[in-house]
């Protein structure tokens, strides 16, 4: 009978292969153990830092003319309509979208920032008007109805620095003015209502990255949960340590389940991202795997009646303990040897 014995496979966490000579007219000796063949998804991550919080704040520098008489409190939520802060006694109110308010509003004017003021008014109820890209005279006299409501004057227009724009509800972090400031100063931070992880990725590792990849969120008590990618940073950041260099970019971590979060507002976490995936593929223990003398790797098939044959297989991704197979004799459910 031929000699066998067991070789270690390189690349591999000190997993076990048996190598067989090409051709043997005695049959290799059943595994001593064995296990079927599995069909699912297979993966490989890699753990990194990140930071739970609120994400990045924007500061909001006042422009309207005038003398601060009021202020929300930090960590309040403000959203769409709703008051920020007053200006002579008048609201500076938040509205949802993307296109700053940059002039004064009037009857005549298009563009960008008229479509974002119009679908807002539209969203609080206010009607008799199309909410499109132009100001119209119906536009106005809608306006006037909501200044009336706020109690500022009915002029029909809106003027700069009566709306804050972001792109949804807002929570208040730092107020830097105080009551009696002129208007026109830097008021208050804000950043997004609800939290979100944020990595600050090692430019070598952004293929780690996509918007849409799942990833996992560790918290300080080891509660894990679920994530997605929402955002990847376009600007890089070099920060200096010591000798080393390192540039990095925020990606940004949405978590839907923010019930599970508990009363963290700021705390560092473990982020787990997929680094690769294999859906729907044949996988098995890499413990399965023997080492054939012409090259390349098999797995032994054993049938119902305890005959073993050993078939070349090619090899794929390698993850958790297991790694993806194909071939043309292996299907899901087959049993094969497993070493010990």
């Amino acid at each position: 009978m031929k000699r066998l014995w067991w070789l270690a496979l390189p690349a591999l966490a000190a997993a076990a292969v048996i190598f067989y000579p090409r051709a043997s007219e005695d049959p290799p000796p059943a595994a001593p153990a064995t296990t079927k063949i599995t069909r699912g998804t297979l993966t490989t991550t890699e753990d990194v830092d990140g930071t739970l919080g609120f994400g990045t704040p924007t500061t909001v520098v006042g422009r309207l003319p005038g003398m601060i008489t009021g202020l929300p409190g930090e960590g309040s939520t403000v959203q769409r309509g709703q008051q920020l802060y007053r200006v002579d006694g008048g609201p500076v109110l938040l509205w949802y979208g993307t296109a700053p308010l940059y002039r004064t509003l009037k009857p005549g004017d298009e563009g960008a920032d008229v479509a974002t003021f119009e679908a807002g008014l539209a969203a609080l109820g206010y009607k008799g008007f199309t909410a499109d890209d132009s100001y119209t005279s119906a536009t106005a006299d809608a306006v006037r109805d909501w200044q009336e409501s706020l109690g500022l004057p009915r002029t029909g227009t809106v003027e700069v620095g009566r709306i804050v724009v972001a792109p949804a509800a807002v929570r208040i972090g730092q107020v830097k003015a105080h009551l009696g400031d002129s208007a026109t100063t830097a008021v208050l931070d804000w950043t997004g209502a609800t939290r979100v992880v944020t990595v600050k990725l090692d430019v070598t590792k952004q293929e780690l990255a996509s918007v849409g990849d799942a990833a996992e969120v560790r918290l300080p008590n080891d509660t894990v949960v679920d994530g997605t990618i929402s955002a990847i940073g376009a600007v890089a950041t070099a920060s200096v340590q010591g000798n080393t260099t390192t540039v990095t970019v925020d990606v940004t971590v949405t978590l839907a389940a923010q019930d599970k979060l508990g009363t963290y507002d700021s705390a560092p976490v473990d982020v787990t991202l997929v680094s690769e995936s294999r859906a729907n593929v044949l996988t098995v223990p890499v413990a399965a795997l023997v080492a054939l003398a012409e090259g390349g790797y098999g797995l032994q098939i054993v049938d119902d009646a305890g005959g073993v044959r050993t078939v070349a297989v090619k090899t794929g991704l390698f993850a958790a303990g297991r790694v993806e197979v194909s071939g043309p004799d292996l299907s899901e459910g087959l049993t094969v040897g497993v070493a010990a």
